[in-house]
């Protein structure tokens, strides 16, 4: 009996209580190469990690090992402090579309590429379960056409554009 529900415990631990989300696609390939250097956030879903950020930037390196190395910088909103956080990622799939990112090892989470543009000027990245989701570009701002195009494609693929919290980029 305590076996059995012992392993009722990790089945459900292991499939989060069962709930799925619908397929989210991504990308169909990323070059490493060219998405590596800064990029601007333009907007995310607010989370606890970048609470009162402004001039949020995320650098991504590769690393001789085929990791990237993540650094993650931003300025506090209220006492303009610089705040840095250096994290890991690696491809999860061929394609490098889908990525695994942890600043607090051993926890990884998701990072889909879902958007990229062809010059690598912007990309939309969120989590499959939906509760992540950024908006990052080569420039500090992206155009009105852009963020249209973005606020649609987001919310096709079942995300609240309405949660989107705008970065301050000075």
């Amino acid at each position: 009996m305590i076996r059995n529900l012992s392993i009722l415990i990790l089945i459900f631990i292991f499939t989060g209580c069962g709930s799925t989300y619908p397929n989210l696609p991504t990308v169909k390939t990323v070059d490493l190469e060219k998405y590596t250097g800064t990029w601007y956030e333009i907007a995310r879903y607010e989370h606890f990690f970048e609470k009162g950020c402004k001039n949020v930037t995320a650098t991504y390196e590769l690393k001789d090992d085929g990791n990237i190395k993540v650094i993650n910088r931003c300025t506090d909103i209220n006492s303009n402090e610089k705040k840095e956080a250096i994290g890991i990622a690696y491809s999860d799939d061929p394609s490098n579309s889908k990525l695994k990112v942890s600043f607090f090892r051993p926890f990884y989470g998701d990072y889909y590429i879902l958007d990229l543009a062809d010059d690598y000027s912007h990309v939309v990245v969120g989590s499959p379960d939906r509760e992540y989701l950024w908006i990052l570009a080569r420039a500090k701002s992206i155009d009105k056409n852009l963020k249209e195009y973005i606020l649609k494609r987001v919310s096709a693929l079942g995300f609240d554009p309405d949660k989107f919290l705008w970065t301050i980029q000075e």
